[in-house]
């Protein structure tokens, strides 16, 4: 359920895994551990890809310390990003208007943290809607988020905005109000983060 907004279904360990307090090595052996459990195997299944993304981004940083500022692949180093400081702005402050996007904004602004499918939803959002560079989005994470990882966090921009290794292509876009009615069917999460939806019906809040 890690992907469901408005569930209690992340782990929350990564502001640990960033500080060293927990080790990659005790995440990865409980995973194991917990695949015996037949009832808990996608899960662990599901933990365990995204520990080996972690690492696999923190082994390219290491070899290729150039994508903390430049992307992965060299064709894409030229790309003409759009400047809009007032669309950024907007961005950072969770005033999009896309209910979606706004509330994972303002959640980062107020505790620090989001779930990783609404850290896609909002970089798709800037780097393929609003077409602004994935670097000013990349800086703005590191900022604010008490996981802030460089290898991570440039890995999973890069990836989003279709500039990195392995990334979605530039014609995968996140459809913020699709995903928004997948990941929070209804509307609870968004109302959260969004004092003004509160009166507004799952049909419509998103």
């Amino acid at each position: 359920r890690r992907d469901r907004l408005d569930l209690d279904g992340t782990s929350t360990l990564s502001p640990y895994l960033r500080f060293g307090m927990v080790s990659t090595r005790e995440a990865v052996l409980g995973a194991l551990e917990a695949r015996r459990a037949v009832a808990a195997s996608d899960g662990a299944d599901a933990w365990l890809r995204e520990i080996v993304w972690r690492e696999f981004y923190a082994m390219i940083l290491f070899h290729f310390p150039a994508v903390l500022r430049a992307p992965f692949e060299p064709r894409f180093r030229d790309v003409a990003w759009r400047r809009d400081d007032a669309a950024l702005r907007a961005w950072q402050e969770g005033r999009t208007g896309f209910p979606v996007v706004d509330a994972g904004m303002r959640q980062l602004a107020r505790t620090g943290w989001m779930p990783n499918r609404a850290r896609m939803i909002v970089a798709s959002f800037l780097t393929k809607d609003l077409l602004i560079d994935w670097r000013e989005g990349e800086a703005w994470f590191m900022r604010l988020l008490v996981d802030g990882d460089p290898a991570a966090n440039s890995g999973g921009w890069q990836w989003t905005a279709g500039v990195g290794t392995d990334a979605a292509p530039y014609f995968r876009i996140f459809n913020p109000v699709l995903q928004a009615r997948r990941f929070d069917p209804d509307g609870t999460w968004v109302r959260r983060w969004g004092p003004a939806l509160r009166g507004v019906g799952a049909d419509r809040v998103h």
